[in-house]
């Protein structure tokens, strides 16, 4: 299993598969599948039944997506970037661009 370097809400852009190209915020992570859920990428369609809280029918819906197939977006480099660590002087260990090395967890 590799290291997850993504957090809930980090903007990641699809870098491979019928939704390539598109962004979006991360929403869940599903580390022991090592995938993710991103806002508004890979909709699926699933048939509801009804149940006590509402009516059915048919629910659009997130799918998950590989952690290979999106990458980080660098909100000062302005395009996808690897995300590595940093230990501070203080001995906290943060996250940073790869390009720029801006610190990323603020």
């Amino acid at each position: 299993m590799q290291d997850i370097r993504l957090k809930k809400g980090d903007t990641v852009k699809v870098i491979a598969g019928k939704e390539k190209g598109k962004t979006g915020k991360i929403l869940k992570i599903v580390g022991d599948r090592e995938r993710v859920i991103v806002e508004k990428v890979n909709m699926l369609k699933r048939h509801q039944r009804p149940d006590a809280k509402g009516k059915g029918g048919i629910v659009e819906k997130e799918g998950s997506i590989h952690l290979s197939n999106v990458m980080f977006v660098c909100n000062k480099c302005d395009g996808t970037v690897r995300v590595g660590y940093r230990l501070l002087d203080d001995g906290k260990k943060v996250r940073v661009c790869g390009k720029c090395q801006e610190i990323l967890d603020a």
